[in-house]
């Protein structure tokens, strides 16, 4: 009904469709291939060559998930590191490292049903995770490494990028609606009750110079439809507290399996509902030893908060996507001919997904 109201306004007919989404199912993928060059120069073909046989290795491997994404995102040339394509160098040893994102076919097949019915098709699918870094991040962001995160409703997604690529994503399900059910099961409240408490307590009273006023107990207000009770924003805070903790534990394992340093300028970018929870930047940054930046316009304003996630941020990202292309993708968009940032493998590779 949506993509019917857009049609009637916009006086168009859409055929197909591009569709951004995240899910725990997606598998991340890293791996590199190598191939004697014997002191000539390299060619395109030969790069070429590495990308197809290590697409065929991850098909091969998995013939039940489907390829939605592959980044480019290291060159070894004769033990030296390129970050852009070493076309025309002499070597003797070409090294090719790869990012694979991949989703299992039955949910592919699954969304296609849901798309036909409408009559519409399905063009191709983008990592929320992928799109949302485009559309925040800057290019020295992305060339020198970060970490974006968003936190959903009930899932957390991690996105690491260096030298231009996406080098990691994980999605895990666990969000900021977890926080709620355990106010609410540790206080006995209802979960309107308890997402109030979570948005106006958030992760403040933490800290143990807050004592004093820790001991005190929740205001009356905050008992909307359940009867007054004595209970302490210690005992809230420290619920709120546990499950953050368990969120932002698991990004940082994420961010050192990966070996990246948090100490060398590798920030991390924090988006989604969950972005929105009081002083979460502030219990942040005991974990992380480096820039934690909250994004996004309404950020700690929950009187404004969209709670349905309404805003169009990875849309934004996955339009720039679309629209120019990559450059360390290998997965082609529907781009101008004549635009310069296209993927050398978009150019190359035509549609192979």
């Amino acid at each position: 009904s949506c993509l019917s109201n857009v049609e009637n306004k916009a006086n168009v007919v859409l055929k197909k469709v591009n569709v951004v989404l995240e899910m725990p199912e997606f598998s991340c993928t890293r791996l590199s291939k190598y191939k004697k060059i014997d002191g000539s120069k390299i060619q395109k073909d030969d790069i070429v060559f590495l990308l197809k046989e290590a697409k065929k290795e991850v098909n091969i491997n998995d013939k039940k998930r489907t390829i939605i994404h592959i980044f480019n995102h290291n060159y070894v040339v004769d033990g030296k590191k390129f970050i852009k394509e070493p076309i025309g160098v002499y070597a003797d040893h070409l090294s090719h490292e790869m990012t694979f994102i991949t989703v299992p076919k039955n949910i592919i097949k699954n969304l296609n049903e849901v798309f036909v019915e409408c009559d519409l098709e399905i063009e191709r699918l983008i990592s929320n995770t992928f799109a949302l870094a485009v559309n925040y991040l800057s290019d020295t962001e992305f060339e020198l490494g970060s970490t974006i995160v968003d936190i959903g409703f009930e899932k957390t997604s991690i996105g690491i990028v260096k030298n231009f690529a996406l080098i990691h994503s994980r999605t895990f399900p666990i969000g900021i609606h977890h926080v709620t059910k355990d106010i609410s099961r540790g206080c006995s409240l209802n979960l309107d009750e308890a997402e109030y408490i979570r948005d106006q307590i958030g992760c403040f009273y933490w800290e143990k110079n807050m004592d004093l006023e820790r001991k005190n107990n929740l205001p009356e207000k905050f008992f909307k439809q359940s009867k007054f009770r004595k209970i302490t924003k210690s005992l809230v805070s420290e619920i709120i507290t546990a499950r953050v903790e368990e969120i932002v534990k698991i990004i940082k394992k994420e961010i050192y399996v990966m070996g990246s340093s948090l100490t060398s300028g590798h920030n991390v970018f924090i988006v989604g509902g969950g972005s929105y929870l009081p002083h979460l930047n502030k219990l942040c940054s005991t974990f992380f030893s480096t820039d934690i930046r909250i994004l996004g316009s309404l950020k700690n304003n929950f009187e404004q908060k969209v709670k349905n996630q309404d805003r169009l941020d990875s849309c934004n990202g996955a339009l720039k996507i679309i629209y120019y292309g990559w450059e360390t993708e290998a997965i082609p968009a529907m781009v101008d001919k004549k635009d310069t940032k296209r993927s050398f493998f978009s150019k190359i590779l035509g549609s192979w997904t």
